[in-house]
């Protein structure tokens, strides 16, 4: 299921419903991440200027001063992840609507959550990730604990995300959260996907919108599995509109 989901996201998010959000989420990201890299190297180079390293030699200070904005460029990769929970939370309900459309014609389309709600989740949740990666940042110079951390960190984080912000469209938070926490493994293989594409430049900037795409399709195929069991093995999540919807035809 999870290989047909990636896949179908990997289809829709250069799909011509989803270009348009493709190029705005690309912009969101880049401008985001420029205005993190420009206010970290002010204020480096500000320091630098306060704080001199060589009050003899001019050119060390210069030096120093590059090789701080040039490695912002590496500890950018950390600050990607609560970015992308970011751009994902502003951009959720208008892709999910264009996948759900496109993808699952004959079933009820979700419903978007609150702009206010949707925005105080995703916020908290990207300063959690935020903290999550500047602590794996500080493992920068621990040989394979830094991208092992990095990763199984984003894992969790990414997959929790954009699942619940997915799911939400259909169930309360606190049933998307249970159902989540029910299908721990398969949102953390998804999760894990998001996490790896993470690792790859350039690419690693479609990760919102490929992330929603991918949550939509794990989430409905989920929810059909449900469907298909006894009601004693249905998890802890109140029966939603997908059951719903499967009685009234």
């Amino acid at each position: 299921m999870l290989i047909n989901a990636a896949f179908a996201a990997l289809r829709q998010v250069f799909s011509p419903a989803l270009r348009q959000i493709l190029w705005k989420s690309l912009g969101l990201t880049i401008g985001l991440l420029f205005l993190v890299w420009f206010g970290l190297s002010k204020g480096i180079a500000a320091l630098i200027a306060a704080h001199p390293i060589s009050t003899d030699y001019a050119m060390v200070n210069a030096v120093a001063s590059f090789l701080a904005g040039a490695g912002l460029f590496v500890g950018l990769a950390y600050i990607l992840p609560p970015v992308s929970i970011l751009v994902a939370g502003y951009f959720l309900d208008d892709a999910a609507e264009i996948v759900e459309r496109t993808d699952f014609p004959d079933e009820v389309p979700g419903r978007a959550m609150p702009l206010s709600q949707a925005m105080l989740y995703t916020l908290r949740f990207a300063a959690l990730a935020l903290a999550v990666n500047l602590a794996a940042l500080a493992l920068l110079l621990v040989p394979g604990i830094n991208v092992a951390a990095f990763f199984l960190a984003n894992t969790y984080l990414l997959g929790r995300e954009y699942f619940e912000l997915a799911a939400a469209r259909f169930r309360p938070l606190p049933e998307a959260g249970a159902m989540r926490r029910y299908h721990t493994a398969t949102v953390m293989l998804a999760g894990a996907l998001l996490a790896g594409l993470m690792l790859v430049p350039i690419v690693n900037l479609v990760t919102p919108l490929f992330g929603i795409a991918l949550m939509v399709h794990v989430h409905k195929g989920l929810s059909r599995d449900r469907l298909l069991k006894a009601p004693a093995a249905h998890p802890p999540v109140a029966m939603d509109r997908d059951r719903l919807d499967v009685n009234r035809r």
